[in-house]
């Protein structure tokens, strides 16, 4: 059973992202008081019935955020996975109205990566931008993003970690091959050539990795990921929050006692980092309680020409998500290069929130 404390405190960056306010959730969590199932007064439930308005209200993009949050952080009974089946169910009637967002089911023999696309023309092969969460966020998540990509030249795919959300394969050392098998799934659909990676938090080591053995991939953005003292270090894993540990251990079929040791083979060790020869771009948390400092020292002191982005905050660094969001789509601009009107908005939209943000850190 997920302590309730951790759940609360952890899901504030992820109604961040997807734009909820806390005057909004705050009421929604006190009324929060156990994680047993799908009975009132438990995260699923709360979550559930807030999700269950909305789509009676003809909200359908918003409910599927709140079914979001109750599967959150990952799927371990009959209530969650109601809850992840209505989020994927609402957000596709909240897609159907966009004929631009597609479907996408990558068939492999260890299992499915399901997706979801846009921008995929035989007839116009745009450069992709691939995009993924981390260890505790669905596609769905994410994939809003897709609809601003026409303005920005290409096309996309939203999809997520193995053993997250509908992804059934296996999370373990070969999780970075899952990129590949996209690539080749849309290669006849977009310019693969020219493939750039989004990928958030423990995604974005997996990105790294597919970087060095697949030379399609030509840039990888990240935020909070892990490289190498986190798979290694035994005295930093002891004080990883309880939830980010059990969320490993479901993903990679594995227990909470066990899965540090069965994750130490998937570090990145130095060498690795230093033979990357494609642009990297990532944000750091400084406060970060999942990944460890090491992790960024390494990043900068071996990754060449590294672009880092960093904020005082913990990890996801949820006040600084409108910064991030704008820094990343920035980045992937900058490594693709031309639109440069875009780029000349997005930079000005980042130094404005730059500002605003110090300015009210800054009054008494």
């Amino acid at each position: 059973m997920n302590d309730i404390a951790e759940l609360k405190n952890f899901v504030v960056a992820h109604t961040a992202s997807q734009g909820l306010p806390a005057e909004h959730y705050d009421p929604l969590l006190a009324r929060i008081r156990h994680d047993e199932g799908g009975t009132p007064g438990s995260w699923t439930y709360e979550w559930s019935a807030e999700a269950e308005r909305l789509a009676a209200g003809g909200r359908p993009l918003e409910a599927s955020v709140h079914f979001n949050m109750a599967r959150f952080p990952f799927v371990d009974g009959p209530a969650r996975a109601a809850a992840l089946e209505r989020c994927t169910a609402a957000f596709g009637q909240w897609a159907g109205d966009f004929p631009a967002i597609g479907r996408l089911d990558v068939e492999l023999p260890e299992g499915r990566i399901r997706c979801w696309t846009t921008g995929l023309d035989p007839d116009d092969p745009k450069p992709l931008l691939v995009m993924t969460g981390g260890i505790v966020s669905i596609k769905e998540q994410w994939a809003p993003v897709l609809l601003q990509l026409a303005g920005l030249g290409f096309a996309g795919v939203v999809t997520e970690m193995p053993g997250v959300g509908e992804n059934t394969l296996p999370y373990d050392g070969d999780s970075h091959r899952m990129f590949s098998a996209v690539l080749d799934a849309v290669g006849d659909r977009a310019d693969t050539a020219r493939t750039y990676l989004l990928a958030l938090s423990f995604s974005g080591h997996l990105a790294l990795r597919a970087a060095l053995h697949d030379d399609r991939i030509r840039g990888v953005v990240g935020a909070g990921a892990p490289l190498h003292s986190f798979f290694t270090d035994a005295e930093w894993q002891r004080t990883v929050p309880r939830i980010t540990t059990d969320t490993l251990a479901h993903l990679a079929r594995s227990t909470p006692g066990e899965v540090y040791s069965l994750a130490g083979a998937w570090a990145l060790d130095p060498a690795e980092l230093s033979a990357l020869d494609v642009p990297v771009a990532h944000v750091t948390s400084l406060r970060d309680e999942i990944i460890p400092p090491a992790d960024a020292r390494l990043l900068r002191e071996r990754v060449r020409g590294v672009r880092l982005l960093a904020h005082d905050d913990v990890h996801g660094s949820p006040s600084y998500f409108a910064q991030t969001r704008l820094w990343t789509l920035l980045s992937v601009l900058r490594m693709r290069g031309g639109y440069g009107e875009q780029r000349v908005a997005l930079t000005r939209e980042f130094a404005r929130l730059r500002y605003a943000h110090h300015a009210r850190a800054a009054r008494p």
